[in-house]
């Protein structure tokens, strides 16, 4: 494209105009009446061009213009997904922040919608029990922004993790909790077990209960945790959200996550044990112990200040 600068007038100026107006730059106002490339719009530009580590000019070349229309893209504008070349823009890099806080990891937020948020998004996506498809459209915006009282304000850099709580800190929790958690199979009863023993040993009044379905679980439970061997079908239609317990670090957070995006009633949730993954296809007690050692540091760390 022909570099568009002071002097020039038209509708691709006003475009110009609108556009650095929404991301804060001024424009005098005679200048965008009249459409007018003036002396205001040529420091917006160029402030623009500083601001985005572009040459130095105050002229809207092809690489300005580019840069321009990508910082103007806001969520929700488009559907997301992978391809080449990647989808980038700002509306990326939102996708990218939100997803960080809310504990699916993009690495730095950099705008391109690479492999990486790709993954991120089909493990929210399985999170809220949305079929993980990888493709951000609508309704996946739309699981996002319900959970904005958790993402909006905080620092989006990922992965965030959770860490370690105190003994009494965690009685405190588990005193509260109104927890029940179902297992699929014998191997995730024998951990549910186990989780159930540890918080029964951290507090006598825990609120933790371990049931074989879901109409056995007290009346006044605020969640439903199943655990489960059986891998995640990507192909099928989720009736509950589901996260994988592998990234210890994000485990306490994903679980918060896929709890709040809960539309259930408690709100519920699924965790996927990685089982099977030994040439015997043995599984050991200790296995067992690690296991419900490490949900229970997540549950404990979710459920802290948890509002359902």
């Amino acid at each position: 494209m022909e570099p568009i600068q002071e002097g020039a007038t038209g509708a691709a100026v006003e475009d110009i105009q609108e556009r650095l107006a929404s991301l804060g730059y001024r424009i005098d106002e005679y200048e965008h009446d009249g459409k007018k490339f003036g002396r205001s719009t040529a420091t917006a530009v160029a402030r623009f061009r500083l601001d985005h580590e572009l040459s130095l000019s105050e002229a809207v070349d092809a690489a300005t213009w580019s840069a321009l229309v990508d910082e103007c893209y806001q969520l929700g504008d488009r559907t997301l997904y992978l391809r080449l070349p990647n989808f980038h823009g700002n509306d990326v890099r939102q996708l990218q922040e939100r997803l960080n806080v809310l504990g699916f990891s993009c690495g730095e937020p950099d705008g391109c919608f690479g492999v990486y948020t790709e993954a991120a998004v089909k493990l929210f996506q399985e999170s809220v029990g949305a079929l993980a498809d990888g493709m951000a459209f609508q309704d996946t915006f739309d699981a996002i922004d319900r959970l904005k009282h958790v993402w909006d304000g905080k620092p989006a850099a990922g992965p965030h993790p959770a860490g370690t709580m105190g003994f009494a800190r965690a009685a405190n929790v588990l005193d509260g909790i109104g927890l029940a958690i179902m297992a699929d199979d014998p191997i995730s009863r024998n951990v549910a077990g186990r989780v159930l023993n540890l918080a029964q040993a951290t507090s006598d009044s825990c609120g933790i209960e371990v049931v074989s379905s879901a109409d056995e679980a007290d009346e006044n439970a605020r969640a439903l945790i199943t655990l489960s061997t059986t891998p995640h079908d990507p192909h099928a239609t989720p009736t509950v959200g589901s996260i994988a317990l592998d990234d210890v670090d994000t485990l306490p957070t994903r679980l918060r996550t896929a709890l709040q995006g809960s539309r259930k009633s408690p709100k519920a949730t699924r965790i996927e044990l990685p089982v099977g993954t030994d040439p015997n296809g043995s599984f050991t007690i200790g296995d067992a112990q690690t296991y419900a050692v490490l949900l229970l540091d997540a549950i404990c760390a979710a459920f802290d200040g948890l509002e359902l």
